[in-house]
């Protein structure tokens, strides 16, 4: 047997106190972990400075199941296929943004982009604004809401010869409540196809 070439080294060979050393130093970051975590979330808002609008309590957001949305569907029904939510007209309360279609079993229906609000939460929703009418032929293929707007992404056709099932347009519009209305535009950077 050929002996190695370097002599060997005591700290290669693990006993029993590295052990220790190593259990005890583990123990004490867990421990000082638990003591330095930060502060925990709360859901509550801080109090209202001087610029803060004083508001009621927030609604829960609309629900679009509850209403009787305005599509010709047949003898199928509308679905809702995508919603998001949030304080359009700076009141405190969300709406909800439901992009919704008729369940048809082929082809790519067309879309509507509905606003729904409530007064109170025993109030019914209802629409307050069409964005999208299902009339244009459009599809909503993403909808958010972000700073008080509405962004969506719309597919669309470039002519009557285009098959109904392959949009070969795109492009992104945003909506704002301005002078109560929502005002139509299109966001910076958005790209049309």
């Amino acid at each position: 047997m050929q002996q190695p070439a370097v002599p060997e080294l005591a700290h290669t060979h693990t006993r029993p106190i590295h052990w220790l050393a190593t259990a005890t130093a583990v123990a004490g970051v867990v421990a000082l972990s638990s003591v330095l975590q930060p502060n925990s979330a709360t859901a509550a808002q801080s109090a209202p400075g001087p610029e803060t609008k004083h508001a009621t309590a927030a609604l829960a957001p609309p629900d679009p199941a509850g209403v009787d949305l305005p599509l010709e569907c047949g003898p199928v029904k509308a679905i809702v296929v995508k919603k998001a939510t949030g304080d359009l007209d700076g009141d405190g309360n969300p709406e909800t943004v439901a992009v919704v279609h008729c369940d048809a079993p082929m082809g790519t229906p067309p879309d509507g982009l509905y606003v729904l609000t409530r007064a109170t939460e025993t109030t019914a929703p209802r629409i307050v604004a069409t964005l999208v009418d299902p009339k244009d032929s459009t599809t909503v293929s993403d909808i958010t809401v972000r700073d008080g707007a509405v962004i969506a992404d719309l597919l669309s056709y470039s002519s009557d010869d285009v098959p109904r099932c392959c949009p070969d347009l795109k492009n992104t519009a945003k909506w704002q409540w301005k002078n109560g209305t929502f005002a139509r535009s299109t966001p910076a950077g958005a790209h049309s196809v």
